[in-house]
């Protein structure tokens, strides 16, 4: 996580990391106020409409932005496997977007959306994509963790940011720093555990455990 958010800074965003922070308080207390403010039940129906709208608007901002990644990305040279689920994940996604619409060399593939489907990524099923990060080159090489960053920003511009994890010893501590960060990214994210979520994604499926499975054959 440390380094994946140290890299997303130095590319740059141009804002001051107290004052952002400042801000959201703000955001976060104002947006309490208001709720605690309204005991007028239209006043909280239209509050809820509001925050339907900007929901609906948000999902509707977000397929286009697929839809304009696919026009863009035709010619790919990798695909990014991303967790569209995970708010932080986003932010990084985010930055590689605006620099693809220059570049438009990555493919950029939702595993958290329901079409998802590894006959179309090199193998790489919903479980294992959740695990780590995975990315496909345009010849079918599957490359994951560090190496996997370092060749998504190469492909728009920014090799330099990961040019220095080829080597040792940062190769090493890069690894073990992003490791970390993979295995606990749910608590830190606040989300379920992996576990949790796939056994809710088989539910939504209508799949059945192979271990729940195999306990019944032997019950008969």
């Amino acid at each position: 996580m440390a380094l994946r958010v140290a890299a997303s800074y130095v590319v740059g965003r141009g804002r001051n990391p107290r004052l952002v922070f400042l801000s959201s308080r703000l955001n976060i207390q104002n947006f309490a106020s208001s709720l605690h403010g309204m005991s007028n039940p239209n006043q909280t129906k239209a509050f809820k409409h509001r925050i339907r709208a900007i929901n609906t608007e948000a999902a509707a901002e977000k397929k286009f932005s697929e839809k304009h990644d696919d026009r863009l990305s035709e010619d790919w040279k990798i695909k990014m496997l991303y967790d569209g689920e995970c708010p932080l994940c986003m932010r990084e996604v985010d930055m590689l977007r605006k620099r693809n619409k220059v570049y438009g060399t990555i493919k950029f593939i939702d595993i958290s959306s329901k079409e998802y489907t590894a006959e179309e990524n090199q193998g790489v099923d919903y479980e294992t994509a959740m695990g780590k990060i995975h990315a496909i080159l345009s010849d079918g090489t599957v490359v994951t963790n560090v190496e996997a960053f370092r060749k998504l920003y190469e492909e728009v511009g920014l090799g330099w940011v990961y040019a220095i994890t080829k080597y040792e010893p940062v190769a090493t501590i890069a690894s073990a720093v992003y490791g970390v960060w993979a295995k606990y990214r749910m608590q830190v994210t606040g989300r379920p555990s992996l576990e949790d979520i796939f056994e809710a994604r088989r539910k939504n499926r209508g799949e059945v455990c192979e271990v729940c499975r195999d306990s019944k054959s032997w019950d008969n």
